[in-house]
């Protein structure tokens, strides 16, 4: 790359997360649409083939490597990161959007205990207390009332857990892999996860109810137009949502860029209230609003104590 490729521009990788992150908050939106005659097996079958084949169609134009240097680690994380978007695309069908992506971004606190727990990372009071906050600010979001917590109120925590995993993967185990490389991993395992769904409903088929509702249990749907059209935003939308997400880590500071990925909670609740209605009450606006804070404390004093020299 040229020095004008790699020089530091915050500003354009700022606006090009914030794209991203509409783009994101836009057709997941959608993911209901579909839900309602097509089954998340079946779309994650449809929507990877679709983005593996434009990546291979890119990689073979750009002459870029697709091949796992080290191929079990590729695996590792693609499997954990796919178990992430599996649980949160199901709960997509069957949340509100605001509640889906506020558990998903639960994932910087489960980084930081996790990176605690297995790594002996040092943290600060400020951090620990950040923990806290967001664990508050998640409970305001989904709102689990006594008696009533159940898995549809645990599913996005649980991806969110999934996804800290994955991070953490991305950086211990996959620091000398292509971009490409993981964006290609994570589609692939998409695909076999709906190939193994479709074989498990194949042997032991469920009731299916209508609608939304049967998303998970439902074998191969006949979808609708709208279905089709949304599944095919979802695999263009997601590739170019990612190369934005990549092209902006190479231009900006990592701790500084990924602050700016907490737009997605607000681009969900935004195009879920212009497109389909959905409101956001005052109580689950201040919850998003402080997994913001508290997520932007625990990435910008990582940072910080990154770059502090190691006491005599």
């Amino acid at each position: 790359m040229s020095e004008s490729q790699t020089a530091p521009r915050p500003l354009a990788a700022v606006a090009m997360i914030l794209t991203a992150m509409a783009l994101m908050g836009l057709v997941d939106n959608y993911v209901v649409i579909i839900a309602e005659t097509a089954g998340l097996w079946q779309f994650q079958v449809i929507r990877s083939a679709m983005a593996l084949g434009m990546l291979i169609a890119l990689a073979r134009w750009r002459g870029m490597r697709l091949r796992p240097r080290r191929w079990r680690p590729v695996i590792a994380r693609s499997f954990v990161l796919s178990c992430g978007l599996m649980i949160y695309f199901g709960a997509l069908a069957v949340l509100p959007i605001s509640e889906a992506v506020a558990g998903l971004f639960t994932a910087p606190l489960f980084i930081l205990l996790l990176s605690i727990a297995f790594y002996g990372q040092r943290v600060g009071a400020l951090r620990l207390a950040a923990v806290g906050v967001g664990f508050v600010a998640v409970l305001m979001v989904l709102r689990p009332e006594a008696g009533q917590v159940g898995w549809l109120t645990l599913l996005p925590i649980v991806s969110g857990l999934f996804y800290a995993l994955a991070q953490i993967a991305t950086r211990e185990w996959c620091g000398g892999e292509a971009a490409q490389t993981l964006l290609f991993g994570f589609f692939a395992a998409m695909g076999l996860w709906g190939l193994v769904g479709l074989g498990v409903l194949a042997v032991f088929p469920q009731p299916v109810p209508e609608g939304a509702a049967g998303f998970m249990v439902r074998f191969w749907g006949q979808m609708s137009a709208a279905a089709w059209v949304w599944t095919i935003a979802q695999a263009i939308f997601s590739l170019v949502a990612v190369a934005l997400i990549i092209r902006a880590y190479q231009l900006g500071e990592a701790s500084f860029i990924a602050v700016y990925e907490y737009a997605l909670l607000l681009f969900a609740v935004f195009w879920g209230y212009v497109l389909l209605g959905d409101r956001v009450g005052p109580v689950a606006l201040a919850g998003i609003a402080l997994l913001i804070v508290s997520g932007a404390v625990i990435a910008l004093r990582g940072r910080r104590a990154l770059d502090q020299p190691p006491q005599s």
